[in-house]
């Protein structure tokens, strides 16, 4: 009986140690063997979160298409409203190989941590992640390991720079061909309600953030309604990265940075940028991440290690702002169109997501008004603050929304509240389905939002989160210790 349990043991530690030794290795992988890993990420990760491996797509290969493959994690229940979707995505130009290896490291890091550390915790109770490693697999499979070169930049099957293939909304051009990757992330975009994003790229090292576009007014920063969230955004990622905010760019940028972060038309212009579609045209705020200044970087364990912290804060500010749900009134039931709603004082609309009547917007701790439209309803006008982080945890406002159909009298006011302060619900005349369709409004005189951020952004220290690798091997040591204490009795 006892040779039977020793053997049964020895076969534990022996699987103990081939897991170990099956950890994911600081090396590039080829698309198959990526795909491998996301696949082994799906089936084989920790039970008490979601995990769903699904294709967007599929690149545009004439002779081997390769699927375009996002991994989504969360540790939320699946019909949990006021959840973010956050995306990110890796190896948009094919030659800028660092990222794909980055984002599969931190798929792996989220897996082994939840549960054991504070923040990846709370992060995945809180948000949705979908995490696509490649972009551009094809490009991959064509570039070479050069610092410098441009070989796989672009989607070879077409010639076509995906960060130059969407639609531009200050400057359209019906007769752009969108590649098949470029259409993927439209469609996607279109099913799912992204709050924030981030694209990985290499061969500079700095957070960049909207607009890239031209500036019509020539050269220099080109901002946006919503600047001071997106440099928020972009210090918090290159606070908490040793290199970035102290970064004056790499040798061959001609700029220097300060605080590590550039507006993207401050550094160069262009149009057909996917962090601007991801903006105008979905609401959804994306910074583009330059991460080192080769684009094939050799050291991928320094690179990983210089991006986990920042990564992880990042994700976490899709939970700092306002979200809630847009009812009518009357039924208790999500608005059956589209609401476009705006932050007074900033001119970008943005959208409700109509099969729910969810909203978000990252919003700095502040107090807001909130403008609702819909047809055939009163325009709401909804008074709301935000709060201060809490020990660098970002704190999210809730409203309910309840609409007043037009036909009803205007003559009283309601009043309604939200989880953090009491709100008003002021009644105007009906919405009106033509002033819908522009996404900018007219900037009601001076900003009537009261920011109070002090250009300060949550640091997590260094101490703080062990690396899932130095949590494997810990409980490994201590499952050896245990299993020959035992054949020693």
């Amino acid at each position: 009986m006892r040779s039977y349990l020793d053997q049964t043991i020895l076969l534990l530690i022996f699987s103990a140690v081939s897991g170990a030794l099956s950890k994911l290795e600081f090396e590039y992988h080829t698309n198959e063997q990526m795909e491998e890993i996301l696949k082994r990420f799906e089936t084989i990760g920790n039970t008490k979160l979601t995990t769903r491996l699904y294709s967007i797509g599929i690149s545009s290969s004439f002779q081997k298409p390769f699927p375009l493959w996002v991994l989504e994690i969360t540790a939320a229940p699946e019909n949990r409203t006021g959840v973010p979707n956050v995306k990110l995505l890796g190896n948009m130009h094919g030659n800028e190989a660092g990222g794909r290896e980055i984002l599969l490291h931190f798929i792996e890091n989220l897996i082994t941590l939840y549960d054991k550390d504070s923040r990846v915790t709370w992060l995945l109770k809180n948000t949705r992640l979908h995490i696509m490693p490649t972009l551009n697999p094809d490009g991959f499979s064509e570039a070479s390991n050069s610092c410098h070169g441009s070989m796989g930049r672009e989607v070879p099957s077409f010639m076509v720079d995906l960060n130059r293939n969407f639609p531009d909304f200050f400057h359209p051009n019906p007769e752009l061909v969108h590649a098949e990757e470029t259409i993927a992330v439209m469609n996607w975009m279109d099913k799912t309600k992204f709050i924030l994003s981030a694209a990985l790229h290499e061969g500079d090292m700095v957070a960049n953030y909207p607009y890239d576009a031209i500036n019509p007014n020539g050269f220099g920063a080109y901002l946006t309604p919503d600047d001071d969230v997106f440099k928020y955004l972009a210090r918090v990622y290159a606070d908490n990265h040793p290199v970035m905010h102290a970064s004056k760019g790499c040798s061959n940028a001609g700029k220097d940075f300060k605080n590590g972060i550039t507006n993207g038309a401050d550094w160069y212009q262009f149009d057909g940028g996917m962090g601007d579609y991801n903006y105008n045209f979905h609401g959804c705020m994306e910074v583009t991440l330059e991460l080192s200044c080769c684009k094939y970087p050799s050291n991928l364990t320094k690179l990983w290690s210089e991006n986990e912290k920042s990564l992880l804060m990042y994700c976490m500010q899709a939970n700092m702002g306002v979200t809630g749900l847009i009812l009518d009134g009357t039924t208790r039931k999500p608005v059956e169109e589209e609401a476009m709603l705006r932050i007074e004082g900033r001119k970008l609309y943005f959208r409700s997501f109509q099969k729910t009547g969810e909203f978000w917007r990252i919003l700095l701790p502040g107090k807001y008004i909130l403008r609702v439209e819909v047809p055939g309803y009163y325009t709401h006008y909804e008074n709301f603050t935000v709060e201060q982080p809490v020990n660098g945890f970002p704190k999210l406002t809730n409203l309910t929304i309840l609409l007043v159909n037009a036909s009803f009298p205007t003559t009283t006011t309601t009043t309604t509240t939200s989880s953090t302060t009491p709100t008003t619900t002021i009644r105007s005349k009906p919405s009106v389905a033509a002033n819908l369709t522009a996404r900018f409004g007219q900037n009601d005189g001076e900003k009537t939002d009261n920011v109070t951020w002090n250009e300060q952004v949550p640091i997590l220290a260094a101490s703080t989160s062990k690396s899932s690798r130095d949590l494997l091997l810990s409980e490994l040591f201590l499952l050896i210790f245990i299993t020959t204490f035992y054949l020693l009795l």
